[in-house]
Formats: structure tokens, sequence, C-alpha cells
């Protein structure tokens, strides 16, 4: 996708190329949500249990933080010339990662700030910085809310030592909570802490200790996630070669229920699976691709969607940082989401929140066999809305398939 000049004006449409969508696909519509995602690609370590597209400083030499900083500018650039004046200003901007503190607070507020010039943020749009503890300092959080970021999203995985050694997790236990007290000092109002289950070794009264922890510093939101082992990652060869325990589904279910009781008891709501949050804390920018909204991705391997165009960077830095030189969008692929493939992804997506799923969404036979699982428990009927029990949300994926077979 090609510019006729590195410097066009927002506004005028680049050239379609072969991997990227027809032009007339990549128009902003003011009556749609809009939000941004950024990708910094960069983590000190790659923790064992981890298939992201990251790289240290040393995998990337000579390209720099500063060096990627100014090819996502670019990339900037010529979103706002696809997208068009027409596009609204934005819901949500997510800067996640990789480590996205690795970059200097100055690079962080110039990403921020041409978001910000080329498309405006909404009234009370949300702002989250994903940030490993170690990377942050008080004098840090002061001048990062300062900058416009209204959300921190903390990697605190384990408050169990053992755990965060196995998981190859460089910050202590009781770095991820001292933080969190630090941003709510500076005045940060929204604190999310990250939390994984199920790491061979982890016993449910270690769980138990973690969420404890964690609710000793009053977030705003938790998120909770089953350990997944990927394939080609140093932990899937550990467990390969018999040196760790894979994770086993059962202790897992029990982990999750253990989370859903102590996260509810101290006021937490379960507003989508894995996410627990005080009332009016949500993640904004995670609903939005619950919902489907338009958001577009900055940086190697980032995601993109409009009006059911999805599209994807290519993941190499080098080779994103090359092509924004050269004036064309990073774009790797695409594809065009067809009717009934929209269809399936709003019942899995729908069926995954607190608000649960319209029964007017589903055909006949759909709305036969979601039936059937509200004849198992595993689904409740309120208000003409599918919603998945406390039992269904440990079988979330098996009763989206049942229901769409």
């Amino acid at each position: 996708m090609a510019l006729a000049s590195g410097n066009s004006p927002a506004g005028t449409a680049p050239e379609s190329g072969e991997a990227c969508p027809p032009a007339d696909r990549l128009v902003a519509h003011p009556d749609r949500r809009l939000g941004f995602y950024v990708h910094v690609p960069y983590c000190a370590v790659r923790c064992g249990y981890c298939d992201f597209n990251t790289y240290t400083p040393a995998q990337l030499q000579p390209m720099g933080v500063g060096d990627y900083t100014a090819a996502a500018l670019a990339e900037i650039d010529l979103a706002a010339a696809a997208l068009g004046p027409q596009a609204p200003p934005l819901s949500t901007v997510f800067f996640g990662g990789g480590t996205p503190t690795m970059a200097t607070d100055t690079q962080l507020a110039t990403l921020l700030g041409s978001l910000h010039d080329h498309f405006g943020l909404g009234p009370g749009a949300e702002v989250t910085l994903e940030a490993n503890p170690e990377t942050l300092t008080p004098a840090r959080l002061d001048g990062l809310l300062a900058s416009g970021f209204t959300r921190l999203s903390l990697g605190m995985q384990s408050a169990d030592e053992s755990v965060l050694t196995i998981l190859e997790r460089r910050h202590s236990p009781g770095r991820a909570l001292q933080v969190a007290r630090w941003a709510h000092q500076a005045g940060w109002r929204d604190v999310s802490l990250d939390l994984i289950y199920g790491t061979p070794g982890e016993t449910l009264t270690s769980w138990r200790a973690t969420l404890d922890a964690a609710l000793a510093v009053d977030p705003e939101h938790v998120s909770a996630y089953s350990l997944i082992v990927e394939e080609g990652t140093p932990m899937a060869r550990r467990i390969a070669r018999g040196e760790l325990e894979a994770p086993d589904e059962d202790d897992q279910a029990d982990k999750y229920l253990l989370a859903e009781q102590v996260l509810a008891g101290a006021g937490l709501e379960n507003y989508e699976i894995s996410n627990w949050a005080r009332p009016g804390h949500e993640a904004g920018h995670n609903l939005a691709y619950w919902h489907s909204d338009d958001w577009w991705g900055i940086g190697p391997g980032a995601h993109s969607h409009l009006d059911g165009v999805r599209w994807w960077n290519v993941k190499h830095p080098g080779h994103y940082a090359q092509m924004l030189g050269e004036g064309r969008l990073p774009v790797e692929g695409h594809e065009i989401l067809d009717g009934p493939t929209q269809h399936e992804e709003r019942l899995l997506l729908g069926l995954r929140l607190r608000d649960g799923l319209p029964m007017s969404e589903l055909d006949r036979g759909e709305t036969r066999r979601m039936r059937e699982q509200v004849a198992r428990g595993l689904v409740v009927l309120q208000e003409d809305r599918a919603r998945l029990t406390l039992r269904g949300r440990l079988l979330a994926d098996a009763v989206t398939r049942d229901v769409l077979a």
C-alpha cells in the first residue's frame, strides 16, 4: 500500500497493495467507536512461557527503541491518511507488548501525542499502558500520568517467588504490589493486575495467597488467565523433557473457581470470563475487541479491524521499519469477514461477556441448541439474553462449539 509521498496529508487515501485491504475499506466510520493499539516489541528478557512477538534489544541490534518509535510514528501518519478526516476521536488507546515501558517517557508521550494530534481523544477516553513492575518508579508514574495515560496494567503473575522463577519473570513477588501503591498515590484511577494460575508446582494455597496479595493493594481491575503452554516455547521444551509437569485442567478449574470466589467477595465483578473489575472500571479497550468495534494496530505483528475487515502487520521489526521507510503500510495480509464468520464471532465473543448474547442473534437450530445448554445448567436466559453460568464459564469453548454445531 504505497503513498505518493511519505508525508501525504491525512485524508489522502493510500493506494492498495496486494496484501492490504482495498483502500475503500480502510475508511473510518464516524458512527463507530475507534481505538488504537500500539505494540512495543521489546523485552529485557523473554519469559519461558511467552510466545508473543517480542525481542530483546540485543536481538534487534542495530535497531533501537528510538528507531522503532520513528517507524511507529510513520505508521500513525499513514493510518491517519487512510482513515481520513471523518475518523472519530479515539475512544481507547492501548500500549502493549512486550514491555512498552522499555521506551522512554518521552518516546511514549510522543507516540501518544501523535495519536492525539491526528485523531483527538474522545471525552473520558481510556489510555492504557502495560508495564512490567521492575521498569517503573514513582517519578516515572508521575510523568506518564501527566503525559496523558489514564490506566496502568501491571504484569504481576504471582506473589509466589517459586512460581515467578518457573515462569522466568524478573521481578520480585512484592514489586508489582509496591508499584500499584505508588500508582494510586500518584493519582492513577485505574490500576489493573494481570495474574496467571496453573503454573507447574503452584498449589491452591499459593494461588489463594496471590489473590489475597493482589486485593491488598485495592486494584480496580484484575485479569486472571490459566497458563497455556505454547508450542515452541522454552517451557514447552522443559515439559517435553520431563523437567516440569504439564498444567492440569482440573487443577486450573479449581483455581478459576477460587478466583471467582475471592475476587467477587472483594467486590470485583466478572464481566468477561478472565476479567474482574469494580463497577465502572472495566477495560474499555478489551471490550472494544469483544464487541468487534474498530481499531488500528500499530507496530510489528499488530492486528487491526475496521467494520468486518481484518489485517495484520509483518512480524519482524526490521521488515516493519523498512516498509515504512519506503512509505508503505507494513501489512502482511488481510481478510474480509463474510456474514457467517461475523455471526460465529459475535456468538463466541458475546457469550464470554457478563451481558451475554441476545437470543435474537441465533437461528432456529442455534436457539434449540442454546436451550439444551440451559437444560445442562451451562447457560441461563435472562431478558432474552443467553448468559453463561459459573459452570458454563469453565466450559465456554465447548458451549460455543455445541451451539454452532
